[in-house]
């Protein structure tokens, strides 16, 4: 198998680096990309048969999702920005913040998500929302817009 060539001075002769190291460089780079690949064609499969597989919206789903972002993240972080070579403690301290939104970010995103999708969580605008909806439905057009709609006191309606 050829290497590609370009134009470029080889990365070799740019870093001072012998053939050997040149060539464990370009071997972590294909590792990464074959398993972004692999991790992304999966989430690929998965998300294409979860909504005949009934798996849509589940937590399951979201949970698997969220846990190979976090692969991919991870990779990139560790090969990309060589955080795989620091110390522990230098490590920890970079990755604290991140790790913390991360995981608020997983909070909000699994229990917050849905809030608004129970009726009982509705707000004030939801519910006006929804009754014009239904006003329209029903073939009522009130006729006086949202200025008629201003006078009415507060959950009374003009008929």
């Amino acid at each position: 198998m050829s290497e590609f060539h370009d134009d470029y001075p080889s990365y070799e002769t740019m870093y001072n680096h012998s053939e050997e190291e040149g060539k464990k460089a370009r071997k972590v780079l294909w590792k990464v990309f074959w398993v972004m690949l692999f991790i992304t064609i999966f989430e690929l499969i998965v998300g294409s048969m979860a909504p005949s597989h009934g798996w849509s919206g589940t937590l399951g789903l979201k949970v698997l999702f969220i846990g190979l972002t976090v692969v991919k993240a991870a990779a990139i972080v560790l090969w990309f920005m060589h955080l795989g070579h620091e110390t522990k403690f230098f490590k920890y301290i970079i990755l604290l913040p991140y790790i913390t939104f991360i995981l608020y970010a997983v909070f909000i995103i699994l229990v917050e998500g849905v809030y608004s999708g129970y009726p009982r969580n509705m707000t004030r605008v939801d519910k006006i929302f929804i009754d014009q909806q239904e006003k329209l439905k029903a073939g009522h057009h009130g006729g006086g817009g949202a200025a008629h709609e201003a006078e009415a006191p507060h959950g009374e309606e003009h008929h």
